[in-house]
């Protein structure tokens, strides 16, 4: 597991670098601040979720031309997230063009789902408790949560059967489900 202790532009760097669990440290980083900025101007959990799934996207494909030193890291993520929530004003949509260049299938949530959203952005708990969550769970829920990829193909990544990603999935999301009632 990648240490807290590194800074946004090294985390970038090492993502650019090769290094795919940088990227997925910068984004549990810096996920409940994403939710909250979006959930604050559009008071709409599912467009929220539909944004940030999106900034993170457009993050990854553009990582490598970001300058570190130019700005800080999460000056850039924010900028990012302004320009989909202008465009997604401007269209009346969501404009889903870095995750189909990913080729992320669509992500369906449920009003649980929503009502998670809502809790995580508002409270900032979301590190803690996707941290807190055992790493199979953790990587399983980010695959089809954030990143919206189909089950066969978390399964494949995670080299165990398409029912085992299917049970790390539900079992993280109720482990997340249940630390947020005791939070609140």
């Amino acid at each position: 597991m990648m240490s807290t202790m590194i800074g946004d532009d090294e985390l970038l760097a090492r993502f650019v670098a090769g290094e795919p669990d940088a990227f997925v440290t910068f984004y549990r980083r810096h996920l409940a601040a994403i939710l909250g900025f979006f959930l604050r101007r559009t008071r709409d959990a599912e467009l929220t979720a539909d944004l940030t799934a999106e900034v993170f996207a457009a993050a990854l494909v553009a990582a490598r031309r970001y300058r570190p030193g130019e700005q800080p890291a999460l000056a850039w993520l924010y900028g990012i997230a302004a320009h989909k929530l202008a465009d997604s004003r401007r269209r009346g949509r969501v404009e889903d063009e870095a995750r189909r260049r990913l080729a992320l299938a669509p992500l369906t949530i449920d009003d649980e789902d929503l009502a998670r959203v809502e809790e995580m952005a508002d409270s900032g708990a979301a590190e803690a408790a996707l941290q807190s969550l055992p790493q199979g769970q953790r990587d399983a829920v980010l695959a089809r949560v954030v990143q919206e990829r189909p089950y066969a193909e978390i399964a494949e990544t995670m080299r165990c059967s398409e029912l085992l990603a299917r049970q790390r999935v539900s079992r993280g999301l109720r482990a997340l489900r249940d630390q947020m009632k005791e939070a609140g």
